[in-house]
């Protein structure tokens, strides 16, 4: 019976887990446009870069030792790519609740701060993040402008060595932009997200 009884809450906590992040996006999905704020007060949507040849989308925050580890390469990639057709989109989902260094006004101060040349938007409702199926801080997702379709073209990390970007040996983000630019198929197309868990609302 114990046994049982362990069996059953970890199948609940699995089922919650499911409904807290909701259906993933997989490599290949088309991505439905969304609209959220960004740190200077305007609404950015997905749609606004139909122009683009695609766009970075990092699911991001001030206060995960990931996310800071990671900022200074989230910033290059906006630089080398934004020109190319690549460019930053980052979105903080977190919970201010369970996070107050997450806050809106916390962005906004991180942005300024840091000189952020792209959007850093707020995602309230969270809706944004379950729908792509964010789990991590950070958490990328490339997508491909496909004749007004934005489609998936890689999910997971930044690279390989989260705490020394001079020291990683795998560059996935810019191994797949750098293949799309190239016209080329993407090689590796998913990798796992390193950093701290999204703090999800209780609802």
């Amino acid at each position: 019976m114990k046994n049982k009884t362990i069996i059953l809450s970890l199948f609940g906590a699995v089922v919650l887990l499911s409904a807290m992040v909701g259906p993933a996006y997989q490599v290949g999905d088309a991505v439905s446009d969304f609209t959220l704020k960004n740190v200077d007060g305007k609404m950015i949507s997905l749609s606004d870069y139909k122009s683009s040849k695609g766009v970075i989308v990092i699911f991001d925050c001030n206060t995960c030792p990931y996310s800071q580890a990671y900022n200074d390469r989230i910033v290059q990639l906006n630089k080398n790519y934004a020109s190319k057709g690549y460019p930053v989109i980052t979105i903080n989902a977190n919970n201010p609740e369970i996070s107050p260094g997450d806050s809106f006004q916390a962005m906004v101060t991180q942005a300024k701060e840091k000189r952020y040349d792209f959007p850093y938007l707020v995602d309230e409702t969270q809706k944004v993040a379950r729908t792509f199926g964010a789990t991590n801080t950070p958490h990328v997702f490339v997508l491909r402008n496909e004749g007004g379709n934005f489609k998936v073209v890689y999910i997971g990390t930044i690279d390989n060595n989260s705490r020394d970007g001079s020291a990683a040996t795998k560059k996935y983000v810019e191994d797949a932009v750098n293949e799309l630019l190239a016209n080329k198929e993407v090689t590796t197309s998913k990798t796992k997200a390193i950093g701290c868990g999204i703090k999800w609302k209780n609802s």
